[in-house]
């Protein structure tokens, strides 16, 4: 892997079939045109659209939701022990049960080795500022990993305002100082909150799965361009956005070495405390 391009793609995920059946993704099966189908997906094959896009590393995510694990941690943790050198895990876990909660997500870090905790609020319909969330900032805070969300409008066929950056998530960075907060999925159509927020908090950042890079908000490329160079991070939402098709035009944001470096992987490898 030493010769292999440094990218580090932020948001990706390895959907069981049980996932990929989900009438709430009818939705993005649309927009995917194919990407997202029913059935097994080998786990080589993702592997293979890694080496395709040249992702070096990937943070792959489990999912869970109100009627359970949607993808398992244990799950994920397999994909990892197959591929060591190329994923990295993120835990999801119960927000209904915050005890559990709190002790599956020690165990996912201390005995797993994930890098982060992911939930997705539109899958609970809670925005980050309900209090079922707080003892995971807390304990995230105490393990040392950010904490990933998705911001903006939702995707699959669920309500959007959970989403919504300012005042739910400004909430959460205000209350959370030592909180390291990682806002997925840009944040359209309130890029710009997303933006003032991370610009606000030092803690909070954004990554841009679900985006190709010819659909990057105006808001976001500026940012990226100037003072948000560090807080910027890549991410695709593989399989649905493959990181090849998402980095396609990457030429037209005419970054610089540095600016482009810190974009495609040193500034997750910072926020996720990944080897280099």
């Amino acid at each position: 892997m030493a010769d292999a391009p440094a990218i580090v793609d932020a948001w990706m995920q390895h959907p069981t079939p049980a996932f990929l059946s989900l009438p709430m993704f009818e939705s993005l099966r649309r927009w995917s045109r194919g990407a997202l189908v029913e059935g097994e997906i080998p786990l080589d094959a993702t592997i293979q659209a890694m080496d395709a896009a040249g992702v070096r590393r990937g943070l792959l995510c489990a999912w869970w939701g109100p009627q359970g694990p949607l993808i398992p941690n244990d799950t994920v943790a397999e994909c990892v022990r197959r591929f060591p050198d190329r994923l990295v895990g993120i835990a999801s876990v119960d927000l209904y049960r915050p005890m559990e909660a709190v002790r599956e997500l020690r165990r996912c870090v201390r005995e797993l080795g994930f890098r982060g905790l992911r939930i997705l609020p539109w899958l609970w319909n809670l925005p980050p500022d309900d209090r079922r969330y707080y003892p995971l900032y807390a304990q995230c805070i105490e393990l040392g990993i950010p904490f990933c969300l998705q911001v903006g409008h939702t995707g699959p066929l669920c309500p959007s305002e959970p989403g919504r950056p300012i005042p739910y998530l400004d909430h959460v960075a205000l209350e959370f100082p030592e909180l390291t907060i990682v806002a997925g999925h840009i944040g359209y159509p309130w890029t710009a909150e997303m933006v003032a927020l991370a610009t606000k908090y030092p803690n909070v950042y954004i990554d841009t799965s679900a985006y190709k890079v010819s659909r990057y908000p105006r808001d976001l490329i500026e940012y990226l361009q100037g003072h948000g160079r560090r807080k910027v991070l890549f991410g695709s939402n593989h399989p649905a956005w493959p990181a090849a098709v998402c980095l396609e035009d990457l030429p037209s944001l005419a970054l610089d070495r540095e600016t482009e470096a810190l974009f495609l992987h040193e500034n997750a490898e910072r926020v996720f405390a990944l080897p280099k």
